[in-house]
C-alpha cells in the first residue's frame, strides 16, 4: 500500500509513471532538486522495455556503448558491456546496476499499474489511481511509459480456443521456454519477429512463420567486446556522446553528405556494400543523404537489398515472398538480423504468406488459413505494440473540466514540443508523440527530455509558479511544425506505426504522423530556444 494511498495524505511534489530508462533518470534528476517523488511501475522491478521484452533473441539495435546513460562518469567507468549489441538479459542487469548505484528503488512502488489520472483544478494536483484501487496525488505528473509498451494481439477469431502454449513477445514469461522438438508458429515478421524467429529456429522441432508484410532487414554484425575494445570505448566516451548528440537520430551513424544519384553506379554499389558489411544502423542512418527523401535514390538501395535477399535465400520463390513490395528500404524502421534469411533455408522451417492465404482463425490445434490448417504445439504472437499513443490510451487521463486525453487526440495527437498538452496542466510526456525521442537512439533523447523538464520545474520553483500549461496557439504551431517536418520524408507515405497505423487496434487505421522527423539536433535547438525565451508558448500560474 502506498504511504499516501489510503487517506490521500500529504501530496508528493511529483509522480512519475514508469520505471524504465526515462523514469529512472527522471527520478534521479528530481531528487537533485530536493523534491518528493513517487514512481509507480507495473512490473515488479525496474527496466521498462528490458523488463517486459524477454523473448528469445531480444537485443539492442543501437551499439550498447552508445545506449547507456551518459550523465554519470562513475557508471561509465564501472559498467562494461560484453557485446557491441547487448542482449536483453545484460541490458536488464544494467538497469538493475544503475538502480542499485543510485538507490532508486526506495522511491518506486512496484506491481502498481496506473489506470487513471485526473487533474483536480481546485487543488492544482494530479490524482492517479491504480488498477487495485491505490491512489496518490502530486503537483506534477510525468509519464515515462515508453513508446512501445502497449502490446497488441491480432484480431483473429479463436485466439482463446488454442490448447497449446501461447505467448506474446511483449509479455514473455520470466521463466525458460523450450522449443526443442515442438511445432511452433510465429505470427508476425516485424523487428521483434525477426529476432525471435532467428533464435527459435536454432532449437525448434518445426517452425511455421506467418508473414503478412515482409520487411527489409539488414545484418547486425554483432561481436564480443574484447579488453582492447573496452579500453578504447571508455577512453572515447566524450567523443562518442558528442557524435551521437550531433547526428540526426543520436546514433554514431549520420547521413553521408553525398546524394545517391550524384555518384557513379560503381561507386554507389561499393558504398552500399561497405555499409552492408558494417555493424549496426549505418546502412539506414548513415546512407546517402537522399535515400529517405527521394524515390529514385531510394530505389537504388532497395534494389541492392533485394539482390542481397535473393543471394541469401536458396529457394527463389521463398526469396520473392521475403522481399517487400509496398515500401522502399528504410521507410519503416529497419530490423537488424543475425542470420534471419538463412532460417528459411532450413528444412524444418516453412513460410506462410498471408497475402496469398490469410489466417481464418486460431483453432484448438493450431492456425487455420484459407489454404490449410497448421497443427502446432505453440503460438508466438510477434504482433507488436500500439505504438507511442497506445500506452496513453490505456490510462484514463482527464484534464481541465474532466476532458479526456483520448478524446482530444481522437484525430491524432496534439502537443507542444512533444512534452506538454494544452488543457492538461503540469503533465509532462517523456518520449511521447511529436517528440524526437520516438525516432532516436532513445536514451540519448531521454536525457535531453528529462534534463529539459527538470530545468522547467526548477525555473517554476525559482519564480514561485505552481502551474504550467502550453497555449492553444503554441500547441497548434508545434503540431503543424511536426507535420511539416515529415512531409519530405518517404516514410510518411507508407503505412506504419510512425504514421499511427495499427491494424490490430480499432480506430488506428487513420494516417497521422506521430513522430518528429526534424532530427534530434533540430529538436534540441527548438526546446532550447523556448527555454531561452522565458519558456515562450507556456502560461504559468
Amino acid at each position: 500500500m502506498s504511504l499516501r494511498s489510503a487517506g490521500l495524505g500529504e501530496p508528493y511534489d511529483v509522480i512519475v509513471i514508469g520505471a524504465g530508462l526515462s523514469g529512472m533518470y527522471q527520478l534521479h534528476r528530481l531528487r537533485e532538486l530536493g523534491l518528493s517523488v513517487r514512481v509507480f511501475e507495473a512490473g515488479d522491478d525496474v527496466g521498462g522495455t528490458w523488463y517486459w521484452n524477454r523473448y528469445p533473441g531480444a537485443r539492442f539495435d543501437s551499439e550498447s556503448w552508445t545506449y547507456g546513460y551518459s550523465f554519470s562518469d562513475e557508471i561509465l567507468r564501472e559498467w562494461e558491456w560484453s557485446e557491441h549489441f547487448a542482449a536483453q538479459p545484460e541490458t536488464l542487469r544494467y538497469c538493475n546496476f544503475v538502480a542499485d548505484k543510485l538507490d532508486l528503488r526506495r522511491d518506486i512502488e512496484f506491481d502498481c499499474r496506473i489506470k487513471a489520472a485526473a487533474y483536480d483544478e481546485a487543488a492544482g494536483q494530479w490524482e492517479v489511481e491504480s488498477e487495485d484501487g491505490r491512489r496518490a496525488r502530486a503537483r506534477f505528473l510525468i509519464t515515462a511509459i515508453g513508446p512501445l509498451s502497449a502490446p497488441t494481439m491480432p484480431t483473429i477469431p479463436g485466439v482463446e480456443s488454442f490448447r497449446g502454449e501461447a505467448y506474446h513477445t511483449g509479455t514473455w514469461p520470466h521463466r525458460p521456454v523450450s522449443f526443442a522438438g515442438k511445432r511452433v508458429a510465429v505470427i508476425g515478421t516485424g523487428a521483434t519477429g525477426v529476432q525471435a524467429i532467428t533464435e527459435i529456429a536454432k532449437t525448434v522441432g518445426h517452425l511455421t512463420v506467418f508473414q503478412r508484410t515482409p520487411n527489409w532487414c539488414a545484418p547486425l554484425h554483432n561481436s564480443p567486446i574484447d579488453p582492447a575494445d573496452q579500453a578504447r570505448i571508455k577512453a572515447r566516451y566524450p567523443e562518442i556522446f558528442e557524435t551521437c548528440r550531433n547526428s540526426f537520430g543520436c546514433f554514431i551513424h549520420d547521413a553521408d553528405p553525398r546524394n545517391a544519384l550524384e555518384v557513379s553506379s560503381e561507386e554507389r554499389e561499393a558504398f552500399f556494400e561497405q555499409r552492408y558489411r558494417e555493424p549496426g544502423f549505418g546502412i539506414w542512418m548513415g546512407n546517402f543523404r537522399d535515400v529517405l527523401i527521394n524515390r529514385d535514390a531510394n530505389a537504388t538501395i532497395s534494389d541492392f537489398m533485394r539482390r542481397k535477399i535473393r543471394e541469401r535465400v536458396r529457394d527463389p520463390k521463398i526469396a520473392e515472398k521475403l522481399i517487400p513490395t509496398n515500401h522502399g528500404f528504410g521507410t519503416r524502421r529497419v530490423p537488424l538480423e543475425s542470420g534471419y534469411y538463412e532460417v528459411f533455408n532450413q528444412d524444418n522451417v516453412r513460410l506462410v504468406d498471408l497475402r496469398e492465404t490469410p489466417i481464418e482463425r486460431i483453432t484448438p490445434a493450431g492456425v487455420r488459413t484459407t489454404g490449410a490448417e497448421h497443427a502446432v504445439d505453440m503460438i508466438v504472437y510477434a504482433t507488436g505494440f500500439d505504438a507511442i499513443t497506445g500506452a496513453f490510451d490505456r490510462i484514463e487521463f482527464r484534464g481541465i473540466a474532466g476532458r479526456r486525453l483520448r478524446d482530444k487526440w481522437a484525430e491524432g495527437p496534439r502537443t507542444y514540443l512533444g512534452l506538454q498538452i494544452e488543457g492538461f496542466p503540469n503533465l509532462f510526456t517523456l518520449v511521447g508523440p511529436h517528440n524526437a525521442a520516438t525516432f532516436c537512439n532513445i536514451p540519448r533523447c531521454i536525457e535531453q527530455n528529462v534534463d529539459w523538464v527538470t530545468a522547467l520545474i526548477r525555473h517554476m520553483r525559482e519564480k514561485g509558479h505552481t502551474r504550467v500549461e502550453p497555449t492553444a496557439e503554441a500547441e497548434r504551431e508545434w503540431t503543424q511544425h511536426v507535420l511539416d517536418t515529415g512531409r519530405r520524408m518517404l516514410f510518411t507515405q507508407v503505412d506504419s506505426w510512425m504514421m499511427g497505423i495499427n491494424s490490430n487496434v480499432a480506430g488506428k487505421q487513420k494516417r497521422t504522423f506521430i513522430v518528429y522527423a526534424g532530427g534530434a539536433p533540430k529538436y534540441r535547438e527548438k526546446c532550447d530556444e523556448v527555454a531561452a525565451a522565458a519558456y515562450v508558448g507556456f502560461t504559468f500560474g
